[in-house]
């Protein structure tokens, strides 16, 4: 049976919606069908709610015969596990909250809700979110849709895992220290970390500049749609922008007159050999589009990967460290490293990152003066292993098994640092054991239309997933 129904983009099934060609009804039919055929495979999911998704896509279908459809109207929605939704579980991936149920929503959520998105179920994280990679005590190892020993990242794996395998159309994410683009890298999707204050987030982690709330699916046009309803001023949220960006859902016809800048590691990532090509071959697309290519010099520190994690450890990790004394036989290993590390961190260590982040944007922010966008690996790796963490922290890097600490090879952070700059990652080949590798394309400061638009071009001429020989799973 083909899938191609529920890897449709959820720009074209809107058009078809509009047009009569296509009902929400089939559309959420296929997508269900997509879920349980390959759920057994990934563990993807904590919840799902068929009936209630079905009986929304017939309202939604009658919304299109009254020409009352909102923007989003009946596309099926992935719900990343530790945002509110009224009525549903939140345990944040945690034994100790795995009771939790939410009586409220999250204004995020709420505004692709409101848009007319249909949740379908929660997706899986690692616990508390501070992971690369999606496993925990309490839902077990998400995996990889290309590759069931690999990880497909985190901490929004469930969502990457559950687009990559058209298990749904639009999904939720956050992102810290890349868990909106890591997932999308290791499962060969598209995701957006807009720029800070872009869209409004839940108190107090609203204030941490470092953390985003940001769109996840398959092609950049749906994760311009996703942005448009979601951005904008909101009263719970002082760092919330009024500025309200309209985003472009069609390609550019080419990018003629564009400056891109690129580097492959800022000499401090280590890159593998496959994701270091399939980063040229990227490149190659861009300059074909009329781009001009160029090689950046701006460098990192030896030691600011691990200054950047220090910032979390301090922030992020507080709340973690103060359920130890209570908690601790609960909880992952890597979430008892994580709360440890936050307990030997010092006002000193945030201080250092946050005067670091400063320094850094001295010279990175006039060289992107220059340039339109800048180009990158998402990562050095393709995938980690399905249960890496801080602790089991052995991958394998171009064919040879070692140690390697997550901030050697994820080189999202560095945007987390430079937080007000939007970042798209998108897919940019496959290595050679056939999985997905990903590139960033990143934006000057609040610049968010010139990343979607290159991203446009690049995904109306470098397609992906777009038939079934490019899809994991097809077998089932």
């Amino acid at each position: 049976m083909s899938d191609d129904l529920a890897y449709m983009s959820g720009h074209a099934a809107l058009a078809a919606f509009r047009g009569g060609a296509l009902s929400p009804v089939a559309l959420m039919e296929a997508t269900l069908a997509r879920l349980d055929a390959t759920e057994p495979h990934l563990n993807a999911w904590t919840e799902t709610w068929r009936e209630a998704a079905l009986r929304a896509a017939r309202d939604a279908a009658a919304r299109y015969a009254a020409g009352t459809a909102r923007p989003l109207e009946g596309l099926p929605l992935a719900v990343k596990e530790e945002m509110r939704l009224a009525g549903t579980r939140r345990s944040s991936g945690s034994l100790i909250f795995r009771d939790q149920i939410d009586q409220t929503t999250d204004i995020y959520v709420q505004r692709l809700l409101d848009a007319g998105a249909i949740p379908i179920g929660k997706t899986t994280t690692p616990e508390f979110c501070i992971l690369g990679a999606t496993h925990s005590r309490l839902h077990g190892v998400t995996r990889n849709p290309w590759d069931g020993t690999r990880s497909p990242g985190g901490s929004s794996g469930g969502a990457g895992a559950a687009l990559a395998a058209g298990a749904a159309v639009l999904a939720t994410g956050t992102d810290i220290g890349g868990s909106i683009r890591i997932p999308a890298a290791c499962c060969g999707v598209a995701g957006f970390k807009p720029p800070y204050g872009r869209n409004p987030e839940i108190p107090p982690f609203n204030l941490d500049y470092y953390s985003h709330t940001g769109p996840m699916a398959r092609s950049v046009a749906d994760l311009a749609l996703m942005q448009n309803v979601t951005s904008g001023q909101w009263e719970g949220d002082i760092a919330s922008l009024r500025e309200r960006v309209v985003l472009p859902s069609v390609a550019p016809g080419d990018l003629r007159g564009w400056r891109i800048g690129w580097s492959a590691d800022f000499g401090r990532y280590e890159v593998e050999a496959d994701v270091r090509a399939n980063l040229m071959r990227a490149l190659d697309v861009f300059a074909a589009l009329g781009a001009t290519i160029e090689e950046v010099g701006f460098t990192l520190p030896a030691d600011a990967p691990r200054i950047m994690q220090n910032y979390l450890e301090h922030l992020c990790g507080a709340g973690v460290a103060a359920l130890l004394p209570e908690h601790r036989a609960q909880m992952t290993d890597y979430a008892v490293a994580f709360g440890e590390g936050s307990l030997r961190s010092t006002p000193a260590d945030f201080y250092r990152a946050n005067a670091m982040a400063a320094s850094l944007y001295e010279s990175f922010g006039p060289m992107m003066a220059r340039l339109d966008v800048l180009i990158c690996p998402t990562l050095g790796i393709s995938a980690p292993p399905a249960e890496y963490s801080f602790v089991n922290d052995r991958l394998i890097f171009d064919g040879i098994e070692r140690a390697m600490a997550e901030e050697d090879w994820c080189i999202t952070m560095l945007f987390n640092m430079f937080s007000r700059c939007p970042v798209l990652s998108v897919p940019s080949g496959f290595d050679r054991a056939g999985l997905p590798t990903g590139i960033q394309i990143v934006g000057r400061a609040y610049h968010d239309e010139a990343v979607i638009e290159a991203g446009l071009a690049y995904e109306a001429a470098q397609p992906w997933l777009d038939r079934p020989q490019t899809r994991p799973l097809q077998e089932l």
